[in-house]
């Protein structure tokens, strides 16, 4: 009987709470959100406590993990009351930026944390999360951080924070860098004379279906790509200026390691 405490109840917890319901992954649930808009649809549900904090959680709940789910320029201010669950309960926080040593410091170094970088097609249950756990933290804590996690998608670990920055700049940035592929695709059509509308349908449904045959099938994405490219052909002619030196890799390894070195400054606050 997995009791699970959502601090934080909004795109991405709402999205989490949803697929631990549907997965079953925990079978009760306390939410702490003051934005009633945002609980609404849950009100009634057998399974899931709502309250407007954590004073008004019942008397008897202790839970198993305590997630949190809050803006990270919010956390220095929410986190300290959570303090007193934390010796029992592991605390799993998708707070971007926030270190694993901000909550030793809240919460006592003997508190068994787990950081998590998911991203947002996990409200899809399509996400990609990258976990991080810290010495205090059991297998079994670990173990229920997985479980919790793969309700939103695909799951791995790191055992080095310093890592997590560069996590954030790839898959917890990453799905925009590809929705501005959808928009570049898209507007490259129109330069070349298609409507708005086909552009823009043959943009999406090309790269979601490219994406799903990267997911499935048994080749890798650069025998995927030999295979769709003729010597000579049209598709080589534009592979030739998207894998020039200066070409897409080299933009994403610079814009990467951009979004990177804004993650560490952000952590420095």
């Amino acid at each position: 009987m997995t009791s699970v405490l959502l601090v934080g109840c909004g795109k991405m917890g709402g999205a989490l709470l949803a697929g631990w319901r549907k997965s079953q992954a925990a079978s009760r649930f306390v939410v702490v959100e003051p934005t009633a808009a945002a609980v609404a649809h849950l009100k009634g549900a057998a399974d899931v406590t709502i309250v407007d904090a954590l004073q008004d959680a019942p008397a008897d709940f202790q839970p198993d993990a305590i997630v949190m789910a809050v803006k990270p320029q919010s956390m220095a201010e929410v986190a300290p009351p959570y303090a007193g669950l934390a010796g029992t309960a592991v605390t799993l926080s998708i707070a971007a930026g926030t270190p694993i040593a901000f909550f030793e410091a809240a919460f006592g170094p003997s508190a068994a944390i787990v950081r998590a970088m998911p991203n947002t097609p996990a409200a899809i249950g399509r996400g990609m999360s990258v976990l991080c756990a810290n010495a205090a933290a059991t297998a079994d804590q670990r173990a229920l951080s997985q479980t919790l996690m793969q309700a939103a998608g695909a799951v791995d670990w790191i055992e080095d924070e310093s890592l997590m920055d560069a996590v954030t700049a790839l898959s917890g940035s990453g799905p925009a860098y590809v929705f501005h592929l959808i928009e570049a695709m898209t507007a490259a059509g129109v330069a070349l004379g298609l409507t708005p509308e086909l552009a823009a349908k043959s943009a999406m449904e090309t790269v979601a279906g490219a994406g799903a045959l990267a997911r499935e099938a048994p080749e890798d994405p650069g025998t995927l790509r030999k295979n769709v490219t003729s010597p000579g052909g049209t598709t080589a002619a534009a592979l030739g200026v998207l894998m020039a030196p200066d070409g897409l890799t080299a933009l994403m390894t610079k814009a990467m390691t951009a979004a990177r070195d804004r993650g560490r400054e952000l952590a420095k606050g």
